[in-house]
């Protein structure tokens, strides 16, 4: 097992170093990762690095201890933290046990104790690995699991939110044997006893088990029958057939009528059910099931307690479609976010669909209609100019029926979806600049401000921490924090260069609070303190 990883958290280079030295960390299972001289730069390592330990002093510029523990549970909530102070302070060590801090250390921090305290959070991150990685128990759940996860995919097939891919995939994941020629779809329901009869009163449990009483039935009937599949779905139960040929749908009719005959009979309760046509593939079932639905509604207009061939009472409704919201919130995602591949595939899906309904181009208008509508509003959402896109003579109306086949329509449909998925990263790029550009100018006004900070930037621009910090680094090559001491040290060096005014006067017109903390910075960043800078700048005037 490789070792844990620690990033290391104070203001003080000679402090990290001491505890450096304290212990063998290879020995102990460690390895330090990283080093942060406040909470900011800490967050931001800590979010790139996903450390498995952060050890912090609670006293710290920019942002102290505490509060950096308390973002910190918020970006890597499993990470252990341990905090070290100077100060013995019950608030201090009150607040560290609610931010379920696994160790508070006063210093002088003793070699032997933070051994003890390393072997410990080692034990605790073991055992917590050793649990994720217990694949016994993770097989036990799976096997447990694994009759629902099954029901739960026949119930993706039947609602059309599998692609072909992933369809075979679980298929083959699952081990169910499940390939023919063609299959259909049936439903079977038995009507609900009447609340208010008193048989309902009294036999409650009994009318509950209906479903896996008639799920019996069925198996029986159908057994030597015919090929198929069946389970209780909703408040149905259905059954998928695999034919040998489309024709074959007459043995599942047949079947499926006497079994509402028989349940009528034993059961004394009305039962209906309801076929769907053949289709030639499992991406199919949906359209099947649907017709199945369908099918089943008619038993109040004829004779109950029989099965009901959704061809025969509405000859054309394989030409029917309907887009779900679902697929057409799937295209919109892929247009912000996805790549130019999901793109194309969302669209190819769907056009699949359209082409195995075999619609006339008067329901193909109506139903990608929708789809022009939603990628309308999502063009105002960007201030994305639709007119360059598409035209200012635009009629989805008539621009569809220029087309000859289906394959036209799909790859004009993607060449709109990728424009606009052009225009809208444009935005963003266009967008991330001005943010930085309004920083910077904020940093350059305000930089005196000892309390400036992400937080107030991001308030004032009305953007997330986060998603600013990226922007920003991305722009600009540094850190939000980083980039601010930059300016800060240039300016002291201006004053430095062009006043007579003491060096902890300058920390404060620079934004530093302690004099002794803004010579560090100076001296980090110039390997020279202010007074031995201005000194040195001093004689060089002399000579």
């Amino acid at each position: 097992m490789s070792n844990y990883s620690v990033i290391l958290v104070d203001d003080e280079e000679e402090v990290r170093q001491a505890i450096i030295k304290k212990i063998n960390w290879n020995e102990a299972g460690f390895d330090v990762i990283g080093y942060a001289e406040n909470g900011e730069e800490a967050l931001e390592l800590a979010e790139n690095l996903r450390p498995d330990v952060i050890m912090t002093d609670i006293h710290m510029p920019f942002m102290d201890g505490l509060t950096m523990c308390r973002k910190l549970k918020e970006i890597v909530k499993n990470t252990k933290i341990i905090i070290f102070s100077g100060y013995d302070e019950f608030e201090y060590a009150r607040e560290a046990i609610k931010l379920e801090v696994e160790e508070y250390i006063l210093k002088p921090i003793d070699a032997t104790q933070l051994k003890l305290v390393f072997e410990r959070i080692k034990k605790s991150l073991d055992e917590e690995i050793e649990e994720k990685r217990n694949m016994e128990r993770l097989k036990k759940y799976y096997y447990e699991s694994l009759p629902v996860m099954k029901e739960q995919f026949m119930g993706s097939l039947l609602e059309g939110k599998l692609e072909e891919a992933k369809i075979e995939e679980l298929r083959k994941r699952y081990d169910i044997d499940f390939t023919a020629p063609f299959y259909a779809v049936a439903v079977i329901r038995s009507e609900a006893l009447n609340r208010d009869s008193e048989q309902y009163k009294e036999e409650v449990m009994y009318s509950q088990l209906i479903p896996v009483s008639l799920k019996q039935i069925v198996n029986e009937n159908l057994e030597n029958l015919l090929e198929y599949r069946s389970f209780i779905y909703l408040e149905w139960v259905v059954v998928i057939a695999m034919l040998g040929h489309s024709r074959e749908i007459t043995k599942l009719l047949n079947g499926m009528n006497q079994i509402c005959k028989i349940t009528t009979r034993m059961l004394n309760v009305n039962t209906s059910a309801g076929i769907g046509q053949a289709c030639d593939s499992l991406i199919g079932l949906s359209h099947s099931y649907a017709g199945a639905k369908s099918a089943f509604e008619y038993r109040i207009l004829l004779e109950p307690n029989q099965a009901i061939y959704i061809q025969d009472i509405e000859p054309k409704s394989e030409e029917r479609i309907s887009i779900d919201e679902n697929e057409v919130q799937i295209i919109m995602k892929e247009i912000k976010v996805g790549s130019q591949e999901e793109l194309q595939k969302s669209i190819h899906t769907l056009m699949a669909k359209v082409k195995y309904s075999k619609i006339s181009i008067a329901q193909l208008q109506l139903s990608l209609m929708e789809i022009f509508v939603e990628i309308i509003r999502l063009g105002r959402v960007y201030e994305v100019d639709m007119e360059q896109i598409t035209g200012e003579d635009f009629n989805w109306y008539q621009d569809i029926s220029k087309f000859d086949t289906l394959d036209a329509v799909g790859n004009w449909l993607l060449h709109i979806c990728m424009q606009v998925r052009k225009l809208i990263r444009r935005e963003r790029t266009d967008t991330a600049k001005l943010i930085t550009e309004k920083a910077i100018q904020y940093i350059n006004e305000n930089y005196s401000n000892q309390e400036l900070s992400v937080d107030t930037i991001c308030g004032l621009l009305n953007v997330s921490a986060a998603y600013f910090s990226t922007i920003f680094k991305k722009e600009t090559g540094l850190g939000f924090v980083n980039y601010l001491t930059k300016v800060r040290m240039e300016q002291a060096l201006r004053l430095l260069n062009t006043t007579s005014e003491k060096a902890y006067t300058i920390a404060g017109q620079v934004g530093y609070s302690e004099p002794n903390y803004f010579s560090y910075v100076f001296k980090k960043e110039y390997g020279i303190s202010p007074s031995k800078y201005r000194a040195s700048q001093v004689e060089n005037n002399d000579k």
